[in-house]
């Protein structure tokens, strides 16, 4: 793909085309990421720099670099292409940081089908450190892994805003995007601490920690690339939380009935830590109106952790209220309020059709989904 000014071919490329693309920039820009930190320390780079660029090369969706080539078309696709791919490497390094904080705070064992990072450094410590907890020791090194991603994610982002005559804007949604991740982070680990089942609270939790920074910064970042007046970026607002609100649904699907295989994650973890998710306020709504008393008392907040028997009767109880069914409706109708949205921008017939394959590939669960190609 040529990353300049021209377009392929002489028409706009697809969303797939960007991001073949974007991934080989992003392992470009690893590699020599990695040989910056080998003049720093190699010990740092062998044990922590290798571990975040591991990570990143496992894979996801990389969805990020689709929505900022949708966005970037949506407002005309003017400018270096080269920057939206770019910013989906940036973005894509901000995922990875989120990814290893998670983790840590979830205490999940599983990423991208592999240990995740703080488990990772626990079985490093063990078998070849000798002083301490293990457990600590992994928790610790991970912060400073996401850390390093983080730095690594705000490095490559100040590069392109510095030389861009729209930096200050671009600066504007990058900034606005990392505090949203940063509540929502919180809001999640809070509704769990309070045991909290409120519907309201769920889609705030979804809203922050995934719609915002998932899809609405993405597109709204590259469109900003691309000199988007306000009336498109509102557009695109309200088609990413859309958007953005039908992906992480459908992530809670996959994260309670998903096949591990699948997902690269296990398919347990939100159940037993009772995660504040859309399918379980849903489900808890559901059990109270209908008076199913058995799921209420196996949805609501109890002692910790909980049996596989327990995870079996939530999961059963999630299907018998037709909490399920509800939120792959809610996917649909999100996904195409999303796309009417996005085609409000004035977007060519063909942009709004690769906009809509990838929403279609966000919501769609592992139909759509690669194996071990999770988030």
């Amino acid at each position: 793909m040529d990353t300049g000014t021209r377009r392929v071919g002489g028409s706009p490329p697809t969303v797939q085309e960007a991001v073949t693309a974007g991934e080989a920039f992003l392992r470009a820009h690893l590699r020599t990421a990695l040989r910056t930190a080998r003049q720093i320390d190699q010990v740092f780079t062998d044990e922590v720099a290798d571990r975040v660029a591991g990570l990143v090369r496992r894979g996801g969706k990389r969805l990020r670099t689709g929505f900022v080539w949708c966005g970037w078309q949506a407002a005309g696709g003017r400018g270096d292409l080269a920057d939206v791919l770019r910013l989906g490497a940036a973005l894509e390094l901000l995922q990875a940081c989120a990814l290893v904080h998670d983790d840590v705070m979830d205490g999940s064992p599983v990423r991208r089908g592999a240990p995740a990072v703080h488990v990772d450094f626990a079985r490093m410590h063990r078998e070849d450190l000798t002083h301490g907890s293990p457990d600590a020791f992994g928790t610790g090194a991970a912060i400073l892994a996401g850390d390093l991603a983080l730095a690594w994610a705000d490095d490559l982002f100040t590069e392109i805003a510095l030389r861009s005559p729209r930096g200050v804007c671009l600066h504007r949604e990058w900034r606005a995007m990392r505090t949203e991740m940063a509540a929502g982070q919180y809001r999640d680990i809070r509704a769990q601490a309070l045991g909290s089942s409120d519907v309201t609270e769920a889609v705030t939790v979804a809203t922050l920690k995934s719609a915002f920074y998932s899809v609405v910064r993405p597109l709204c970042l590259g469109a900003v690339l691309a000199g988007a007046d306000e009336s498109v970026l509102g557009a695109l607002r309200s088609a990413g939380r859309c958007a953005g609100l039908a992906f992480q649904l459908s992530d809670d699907l996959l994260g309670t009935f998903g096949d591990p295989a699948d997902t690269g994650k296990p398919s347990d973890d939100d159940l037993r830590a009772r995660k504040l998710t859309y399918l379980l306020a849903t489900a808890s709504r559901l059990a109270s109106a209908s008076g199913d008393v058995q799921a209420g008392v196996v949805l609501a907040p109890g002692a910790e952790p909980r049996s596989d028997a327990d995870i079996a009767r939530m999961r059963s109880a999630m299907e018998r209220t037709g909490a399920r069914t509800a939120v792959r409706a809610e996917i649909t109708e999100l996904a195409a309020a999303s796309v009417d949205h996005f085609a409000s921008t004035g977007a060519t017939t063909h942009t709004v059709r690769e906009f809509e394959a990838l929403v279609r590939r966000a919501a769609g669960g592992p139909a759509s989904t690669a194996p071990g190609e999770a988030s």
